[in-house]
This record gives structure tokens, C-alpha cells and sequence, in this order.
């Protein structure tokens, strides 16, 4: 059983991971290299591991599977997110040396919305089981749409946060550093690092729509949906920073992603019925949708060569 006590240990060890990311290793503006990143997703990808091992320790061999599939989901699913990103400080121009900053507190937010969602999943399961259907739909359509809906699209423009932003305080054409506010002619103003930042929450927000009710097909405890999302989320930022570049490579990974959605939304239908899948086949089953489609994709590419730049100068330094 999960106690109150575990949930706030928990947002203490995240909210230390956090400071000590951003005001010990990372307190100076700086180009990350691809030797740093990989480093980085090393440690974070280990500690998720880990923690996972102390749920297996702690509470059983089920809530450890729950918890390394929800992991699992949430950081094949989080490698979709790096397009948009690239997308967005190509858009903006993001100088290489301030993406890490507008990434920490994106994932400072997506970890804040993501508690929120999943609370109120858990809470709305509780009470209307019927949406079990509702969110297993959604996975459904949603994973049919990845899978066969081709290239995503990004238009910063039309994004309504932006919109409504604009409207309240002007946004500056010129980057001020690390700020997302300044002084110009004695106005307050937004910077455009704050506006990246806007699309980012708000993109997050949006494929939050679809990780969480994914997990929720492979575990129902609010615990384990939420420290599976904030262990794989932690370690977005420094895999952004390794595979920026190489994006091209993941020709098939949205048709993976789209199956394992796909999978999660007929799971999920399947819960309550004789048919229940358990969560061992379960992760074996995410686990190889995801192995076929990203080696599919590396070997339809293995001859291909970028195109461009890496964007938005994120270069090894």
C-alpha cells in the first residue's frame, strides 16, 4: 500500500534531482555537447532503474513491472517530443547555450501538469468506471493517427497560449540572455525564450493526453503512473541534446509508438474482462514494438545523410 509518507520522500528526491540540475551542474549558460548529454542520460536513465528496483524491493514483483512498463511508455513516447523541440529552436533561433534552461523548466512544468492529470485520472477512474472505454478509445484513435498520419507539423504561430500571451504583454524580437522577462524603454516584455518555453508547456500538455491514459492501462495506482513519468521526463532534456541530430535516423518510431498506443488502448478495453493481459506479457510486448521499430529504422537509414545543420546550433561544443 502506498502512504502519504512515500509520496512526499518522493517529490523531495525529484525537487533535489531538479535543484541539483540546475543550480550545481548546470547553473552556467553553456552549449551542451553530445559527450555531456549521452553522460547525463546515462546517470538519468540508471537512477530510473534503480528506483524501479526499490518499487520491485519494496512493494512486489507486480508493482515493479507496472512500474518499468509505465517508464518504459513514457520515454518512447517522450522521443516524439524531441521533434517538436528541434521543430521550435529551429523556429526561434534558440542560441545552443539557452535550450538547456528552457528544457529544465519544461520539464519542471510537464512534471507539475503531468501530477495534476494523473490525480484527476485516478480520481475519475475511481468514479466512472466507464471511462476505462473512454481512454482506451482515445489511445485507439490516437495511435492509428501516429502511426499512419506521417510527419509531425509544427506552427508556433497558431499556437492559442501564444496568442493569448501577445495580447496581455508584448514579446521582444531580441534574446536577453537567460530571461524570459525584460526591460525595453522601461515596458516589461517577453522574451522569446519565454515564448518557446509557452509552446513547449503547452505541446507537453498535449502528449501528456496521451502517455498517461497509456500507462493507466498497464497500472491503476496513481503512484506508480506519476514516478514512471517524472523518472523518464527527467532524462528528456540530456536525450534531446544526444539525438537532435539524428532524428532522421527514427524513420519508423512513430509507427511504433502509434502500436504501443494501439496495444495500451486495447488493453485497457480488455481490463475488466476474462481476457485481462498481465503486466509481464505486457512489457514484453512494448518492449519489442519498440526494439522492431527503432531497428527497422536504423537500418532503412543506415546509408541515409542529414539534412542541414543541427538545428538551432545544438553542435557537440
Amino acid at each position: 500500500m502506498i502512504e502519504t509518507w512515500m509520496w512526499v520522500a518522493f517529490t523531495a528526491l525529484i525537487l533535489g534531482l531538479l535543484a541539483l540540475d540546475l543550480f550545481v551542474f548546470h547553473k552556467d549558460a553553456h552549449v551542451v555537447s553530445v559527450k555531456e548529454a549521452s553522460i547525463w542520460s546515462v546517470i538519468w536513465v540508471s537512477l530510473g532503474l534503480l528506483f524501479g528496483g526499490v518499487v520491485w524491493a519494496w512493494l512486489g514483483a507486480e508493482r515493479g513491472g507496472e512500474y518499468f512498463a509505465g517508464y518504459l511508455i513514457e520515454k518512447a513516447l517522450s522521443v516524439d517530443n524531441i521533434f517538436v523541440f528541434a521543430m521550435v529552436f529551429a523556429y526561434f533561433a534558440v542560441p545552443g547555450k539557452y535550450q538547456h534552461r528552457v528544457l529544465f523548466w519544461g520539464v519542471v512544468g510537464a512534471i507539475i501538469f503531468r501530477a495534476i492529470f494523473i490525480v484527476a485520472g485516478a480520481e475519475l477512474l475511481k468514479q466512472f468506471h466507464w471511462l476505462i472505454y473512454v481512454f482506451g478509445a482515445i489511445l485507439l484513435v490516437t495511435g492509428l493517427k501516429m502511426a499512419f498520419g506521417g510527419d509531425t507539423e509544427v506552427h508556433p504561430e497558431k499556437n492559442p497560449a501564444l496568442k493569448l500571451v501577445r495580447r496581455l504583454i508584448p514579446i521582444s524580437n531580441e534574446y536577453h540572455g537567460q530571461r524570459f522577462f525584460a526591460r525595453h524603454a522601461g515596458k516589461l516584455v517577453a522574451t522569446p525564450l519565454f515564448a518557446v518555453l509557452l509552446i513547449v508547456e503547452t505541446t507537453d500538455i498535449l502528449f501528456a493526453i496521451d502517455s498517461i491514459p497509456a500507462i493507466f492501462a498497464v497500472t491503476r495506482e496513481p503512484f506508480i503512473v506519476f514516478a514512471s513519468n517524472a523518472f523518464a521526463i527527467l532524462g528528456l532534456r540530456s536525450l534531446y541534446f544526444v539525438l537532435a541530430d539524428m532524428m532522421y535516423r527514427f524513420k519508423y518510431l512513430k509507427v511504433g509508438l502509434g502500436g504501443i498506443l494501439i496495444f495500451a488502448g486495447v488493453k485497457m478495453g480488455l481490463t475488466e474482462t476474462a481476457y485481462r493481459v498481465d503486466i509481464w506479457p505486457s512489457l514484453a510486448v512494448i518492449g519489442l514494438i519498440l526494439a522492431v521499430s527503432v531497428l527497422a529504422s536504423l537500418f532503412a537509414t543506415r546509408n541515409q545523410k542529414p539534412e542541414g545543420e543541427r538545428p538551432a546550433e545544438v553542435a557537440a561544443a
